[in-house]
């Protein structure tokens, strides 16, 4: 079974260790099915976003409240968000998501993107963005800069797209480059998902500091050696965790070196 590989493996080496209690029944938790779907929660300040299929995204029309200090990237000062970051604001009924003709997209339809997986995140992914967020932590995916400059977005618009692109307005070059930035974002394999920033009123996105940790969503079998060090290299410094999601549960753990003395 999945829980005992990871119990004789993570035995004495797992210096942290946090499980979360299952909700309650009144809890807005992730469903799987349209009959689990939760109720939404009611707000005053509810902003809007539109779906951008293309690019997996949603770009933010309309900002209402202080949910955006740290959520969303800026790019062209515009707001786009990630799925993970659109149902979560949906649950908590802080956004409503509409098609490119402003038709209104339910929650059911937002978990059925997040089931297809080709937007850079599965429910395990989900869960674990979720029990974040609700512990106050900032969330970005690790890799993808919070905010980028409007002359460094043309420069590299500029150096990077073909003629053809070139000759279209900003808009359409703007989302090419965007298209490049999220097409290695699919499901699959061992890799970092999250930055992790501790909750900070003064939070800038265009200058967020170190994260105090990457987070990298574990499968059911333990990483090997060799992959736990190409994920510390590719971490940059940055403390690495790991998390298991399973039956609903969030862990997560970590490894220390330990070097053993020669017995003679």
């Amino acid at each position: 079974m999945e829980a005992d590989k990871w119990a004789s493996f993570s035995e004495g080496t797992s210096d942290s260790e946090v499980y979360v209690e299952e909700p309650d029944d009144d809890d807005h938790c992730c469903a799987y099915g349209s009959s689990d779907i939760p109720k939404l929660q009611f707000r005053k300040d509810i902003s809007r976003s539109r779906w951008l299929d293309p690019l997996g995204v949603a770009e933010v029309v309309e900002r209402k409240g202080g949910l955006w200090t740290t959520t969303g990237i800026v790019r062209n000062g515009k707001i786009y968000c990630f799925i993970e970051e659109i149902l979560y604001l949906a649950e908590i009924g802080a956004l409503h998501l509409f098609s490119n003709d402003d038709t209104p997209l339910s929650l059911e339809h937002v978990y059925n993107k997040v089931a297809e997986g080709k937007s850079g995140c599965s429910f395990e992914y989900y869960e674990v963005y979720k029990h974040l967020k609700s512990l106050g932590y900032i969330v970005g995916r690790h890799g993808i800069p919070w905010s980028v400059r409007r002359s460094k977005v043309n420069y590299a618009i500029n150096q990077d797209t073909p003629e053809t692109a070139k000759s279209g307005d900003e808009e359409s070059r703007n989302n090419i480059l965007l298209a490049e930035m999220f097409s290695n974002m699919q499901i699959g394999g061992l890799r970092l998902a999250f930055a992790v920033y501790p909750p900070n009123s003064r939070f800038k996105k265009s200058a967020p500091g170190d994260p105090c940790f990457v987070l990298c969503l574990a499968s059911e079998y333990p990483p090997s050696k060799e992959e736990i060090e190409d994920l510390e290299r590719h971490s940059h410094g940055i403390p690495l965790k790991f998390c298991l999601v399973e039956n609903g549960r969030v862990n997560f753990f970590s490894f220390n070196k330990v070097e053993l003395p020669i017995l003679p």
